[in-house]
Order: structure tokens, then C-alpha cells, then sequence
């Protein structure tokens, strides 16, 4: 074993056990994946201009959603349905630091009411608020409508409110078509 190096064991248990707490790695995680998101985007906009960033952008997320989907269905067991929706977005949610309260619909279905945003956080950090508004109303609705899909036919969902057009929450609703 080299100096410095944890004995050979799958890679969460090295980062959990000898290195970092879950808090950590988690942290860890999710700062690069925040970077990433915004650091790709900016370096399309910078050589292809901010419509094109935007394009490619909202391409990046008519697939990625699935990936996130998928992932969570396979490590938690759930199959598809409006529960199995609400119990996968709401732990993506958590996972990404969002500060969200959940409600039940009458007639089926639940809805999500966000009151901090954290992409939304990183425009306004980042000196690109006034950008925000056209982001979120295109990466939002891609997303949202992935998901419902994801989880079978039958779900819509809408969206009636927007942090990043100056509204003070974002809420969104999942119910039965």
C-alpha cells in the first residue's frame, strides 16, 4: 500500500471512512456539480453567444433529468406513479439544497412549493441575475416535464410562479392528466 493511499476498498466507503464525513462528501458533490453546470454553459456562451448557451443547455436537460430519474428509482426501489414522483423529485430536491415544502393535491397529485432556488442564488452570486428569468423559464419546464414522464404516462404538471422572474416562490404541480 502506497503512503497516503487508503487500503483498496469500493470508493464511497474510502471517502466516508477515511477522508470525509457524509456531510462532506455530499458538499463536495454538490459544489462540483454546481461548477460544472454553470462552467460548461459559460464557456458555450463565451465562444457561441448566450442564445446558443441557452439551446445547448436546454438540450443538456431533456436527458439529464432521466439520468437523475432513473439513478434514484434504481438505488431506492421505486417503481412509477405520482408517490414514487414526489418521494424521487423531493429527494433530488434535498440532495440539492433546495428549501421546498410539499403539499397533497385534492384529486391526486402534490405540489412544491420552493422559497429559495439555489441555481437562481449562483445567477444572482455570479453578477447574472438579469439572465435568471430566461433560464429558469426554459430549464424549469424541460425539467419538470422529464420527470413527469419519467414516472409514467398520465402526469402533468404546471407551473404557476417563479423565483427568477421576481416572484417570491416557485411552486409546481404534479397531478394525474
Amino acid at each position: 500500500m502506497a503512503a497516503g493511499r487508503a487500503p483498496a476498498t469500493p470508493m464511497c466507503e474510502v471517502i466516508f471512512v477515511a477522508r470525509l464525513t457524509g456531510k462532506q462528501a455530499a458538499d463536495y458533490f454538490r459544489r462540483c456539480f454546481g461548477a460544472v453546470d454553470g462552467l460548461w454553459c459559460m464557456k458555450v456562451e463565451e465562444r457561441y453567444g448566450f442564445e446558443v448557451a441557452l439551446d445547448v443547455d436546454r438540450a443538456v436537460w431533456e436527458v439529464f433529468p432521466k439520468i437523475q430519474a432513473r439513478k434514484l428509482k434504481e438505488l431506492t426501489g421505486l417503481g412509477n406513479g405520482l408517490e414514487a414522483l414526489k418521494e424521487a423529485y423531493t429527494t433530488k430536491l434535498e440532495l440539492e439544497d433546495y428549501e421546498f415544502v410539499v403539499e397533497d393535491l385534492p384529486g391526486g397529485g402534490f405540489s412544491i412549493t420552493l422559497s429559495e432556488c439555489p441555481w437562481h442564488g449562483v445567477m444572482l452570486r455570479s453578477g447574472r441575475g438579469h439572465l435568471s428569468g430566461r433560464v429558469g423559464s426554459t430549464i424549469c419546464p424541460t425539467e419538470y416535464g422529464v420527470w413527469a414522464a419519467e414516472f409514467g404516462p398520465g402526469i402533468t404538471w404546471e407551473q404557476d410562479s417563479r423565483i427568477c422572474e421576481g416572484d417570491q416562490t416557485c411552486t409546481i404541480r404534479f397531478k394525474p392528466a
